[in-house]
């Protein structure tokens, strides 16, 4: 599938140019992938498909592939090969769910707080806040008084990932039997066996990604909706009216059963809450007296942050229109009546119903001004710099086009970027043993998630920093659904290559750290919250981990 360059007639240098050259376009194909899904998400219509099946299975398509190629070389040489598929196996699922979680705890901590009933809590709100608290914040040792919670959500996804690990025992169970047997011995007796494993594999893969899809479409999806509109709004790539727009058709073409019958779903509800979250911030802003209402002066620099020039005469018919109680103010539920109306209205004056004004800035991009305060960055926290003329510039209605247009762009781009060069990357990381004389599955247990996970640690670590009990759990989520892909998706790669290549399974000290690994992580999300020394365990299983395999194998475990 790539121009022939055979590892094994370069120099060392040449090897090592080749290796990052390899390395660079798997990760940039991976970013690629990972954010043209997500771009996808903001087309409504389409959000719960592609965060509960697109994103999960794209996600694990790199290492998918380099698994696949491992097993596709010549007969002669291709249970060789097969170690560094299992390599990047085993070292995508433990480092993602041990340096991004260790990371991810350190970086989302916050204060950890002794309740009355003597349950420890993770202090999200702040300590005059949280009303149970009797005792004062932990004692402040250097790793105990700081950490995250463990939400409900986040201890389901790690009781779904230990079910996954079940192929894993189908086909080692078995193995562990005919240790000492030859090769075609050992692919002969597990033939049968890895085609159960491969059943169980694809149905765990079918009931997980349903799981998520049902998940996606949950009302507690609105949140990754809502800061998803935040941060985009912070970068300037799509305006919050192009947004919301696209969501009011999708809301408006749906239904939801009331009483036991099917009735439309009202949009205008829905649209609302979203409002709610996205406006808290950019209220509490211009509210500069600090009194839970916008005056006039108040509400004419909202508007103008907009670098929306708003007579006096609008700004009272604003204020006629919304201003319920006539007591010379807008309160926030007021306000996001006003903000309602610019979206799916328009603006010029409220008298008119006109579609300018407001509603077209809406649909040429929120100004710099606007972002800072829906985002809550400070001024000093941005660089000024001009809207880009992309997405943001386009009209409301042309933007969900432009969306789907650049994401299935990114999503084709980078996958087939991913099947060119994972094939040679193998061959590579293959003569990297041969020539450091370890086996192929240490350097691939290493390097290969270097390549095709780094966007989920930067993403889950970013997410943490965020500090709320929502992102941490996002965070945690994503590492856990990870696994779970590696274990059914991935694993099911192996199961055929074993079944219809008549391969081996001889990977038992391999399989006991993967698995253990996840056993470990399992039994840490059963607490309430993990604190900043429990982070640096996690942190130190990764390399543990290969000491493990090391260990195993000297004492004959394949």
């Amino acid at each position: 599938m790539f121009p022939s360059i055979e590892p094994s007639e370069l120099g060392n240098t040449g090897l090592l140019w080749l290796f990052f050259t390899y390395g660079y376009a798997l990760f940039r194909a991976s970013n690629l992938i990972s954010e043209g899904s997500e771009l996808l998400l903001l087309v409504p219509s389409l959000a719960g498909l592609v965060g509960g099946v697109v994103l999960p299975l794209l996600g694990a398509v790199p290492d998918g592939a380099i698994m696949l190629f491992s097993g596709l070389g010549d007969k002669e040489k291709v249970q060789e090969t097969l170690a560094v598929g299992v390599g990047a196996l085993a070292g995508s699922t433990i480092m993602l769910l041990t340096v991004p979680w260790g990371l991810s705890i350190i970086a989302g901590r916050v204060d950890l707080v002794e309740s009355s009933s003597g349950t420890i809590k993770a202090n999200y709100l702040g300590k005059p806040k949280l009303k149970d608290v009797e005792s004062s914040i932990l004692e402040k040792t250097s790793l105990n008084h700081t950490g995250v919670a463990v939400s409900k959500e986040v201890q389901g996804g790690a009781y779904i990932m230990i079910l996954t690990t079940i192929p894993y025992f189908l086909i080692q169970v078995p193995a562990s039997f005919m240790s000492g047997q030859s090769i075609e011995e050992v692919a002969s007796g597990e033939k049968y066996w890895s085609l159960i494993a491969l059943a169980i594999c694809l149905i765990g893969f079918i009931w997980y990604l349903h799981l998520q899809l049902v998940a996606s479409k949950a009302d507690e999806a609105k949140f990754h909706r809502v800061e998803y509109i935040k941060d985009v709004l912070r970068k300037g790539d799509l305006s919050l009216g192009g947004a919301l727009s696209n969501m009011v058709k999708t809301f408006d073409q749906s239904e939801e059963i009331t009483n036991g019958e099917i009735q439309p779903l009202h949009a205008e509800n829905k649209v609302k809450d979203c409002l709610r979250e996205v406006l808290k911030l950019p209220f509490q802003k211009y509210d500069k007296d600090a009194n839970a209402t916008l005056d006039k002066n108040e509400m004419r620099v909202f508007l103008r942050d907009f670098h929306e020039s708003v007579a006096d005469e609008e700004i009272d018919a604003i204020f006629s229109k919304y201003d319920s109680d006539k007591n010379g103010t807008i309160s926030f539920e007021e306000f996001v009546e006003v903000c309602y109306y610019i979206v799916t209205v328009g603006y010029g004056a409220p008298e008119k119903g006109g579609n300018g004004g407001i509603a077209q800035e809406y649909a040429e991009g929120a100004s710099s001004g606007m972002q800072r305060a829906i985002t809550g960055v400070k001024d000093e926290d941005i660089e000024e710099e001009e809207t880009p003329e992309d997405i943001a510039s386009l009209p409301a209605e042309e933007q969900e086009t432009a969306i789907k247009k650049k994401a299935f762009t990114m999503l084709f781009i980078g996958t087939i970027a991913v099947l060119v060069f994972s094939d040679p990357m193998v061959d590579v990381l293959q003569e990297i043993a041969v020539r450091v004389h370890v086996s192929a599955f240490y350097v691939s247990f290493v390097i290969a998630p270097l390549a095709s996970n780094a966007s989920e640690v930067l993403a889950s670590t970013y997410y943490a920093g965020k500090k709320t009990t929502k992102t941490i759990t996002v965070s945690f989520a994503t590492l856990l659904g990870a696994a779970c892909m590696n274990n059914t998706f991935c694993l099911s790669i192996f199961m055929a290559l074993i079944f219809f290549r008549g391969l081996a399974w001889q990977y038992t000290a391999e399989t006991i750290a993967i698995v253990l690994v996840q056993i470990l992580v399992y039994l840490m999300t059963r607490k309430n919250t993990m604190n900043v020394r429990d982070g640096l365990m996690v942190l130190s299983i990764f390399p543990l981990s290969i000491v493990l395999v090391v260990f195993l194998a000297s004492i004959g475990f394949d």
